[in-house]
């Protein structure tokens, strides 16, 4: 049996970090989606992961704040790991499910993902249109995907860069978009 809770950063965060490393490998600091998370916070409130019966991370997925030029903010969902051991059982829609459930409450008005189709749209994850977000670095837009939340993502459009955002109480400040 696993448990899915909330990140503690003081707690999880070297774990997820060796769990990122197992999954990925040193490569995926090198992806454009990286440069979404560089010099930015992700949000524990919104962060799950999985814990087995010992304690061992083995699936975590990270909600990070961004800025799209027209629409506002969104949550940028990812990465989304899961340890060998634990593969083949969709721990990795678990997570995102309890993710994207919390930033829903929490009032976010959408998330972006970047990832497989047909493993994500099980979530409700729609592509976006040619053109219409904007990344810093090049991104193959096949893989490139929106999801409603308490808005309407359809909406968004243009770039995409990195927001530190300050929440307090489970909210979110609201800030303007800035290049």
């Amino acid at each position: 049996m696993l448990d899915i809770i909330p990140e503690n950063p003081t707690r999880h965060a070297d774990r997820i970090e060796a769990l990122y490393d197992v999954t990925f490998g040193p490569g995926h600091f090198a992806k454009t989606a990286e440069r979404l998370r560089e010099f930015n916070r992700s949000l524990p409130d919104l962060n799950r992961i999985a814990i087995d019966p010992t304690g061992r991370v083995v699936g975590a997925v990270r909600m990070w704040p961004i800025l799209i030029e027209r629409g506002g903010l969104a949550v940028f969902v990812g990465p989304v790991a899961v340890h060998p051991d634990a593969r083949g059982k969709k721990l990795g829609l678990d997570l995102c499910r309890h993710a994207l459930e919390a930033a829903r409450e929490a009032d976010w008005p959408a998330a972006i993902i970047i990832g497989s189709r047909s493993y994500f749209s099980e979530l409700g994850f729609v592509p976006v249109d040619e053109g219409q977000l904007g990344f810093p670095g090049p991104q193959d837009v096949e893989r490139v995907m929106r999801m409603d939340l308490a808005g309407d993502s359809s909406l968004y459009s243009g770039t995409i860069i990195p927001h530190r955002i300050y929440s307090s109480g489970g909210q979110f400040a609201k800030a303007q978009f800035r290049v």
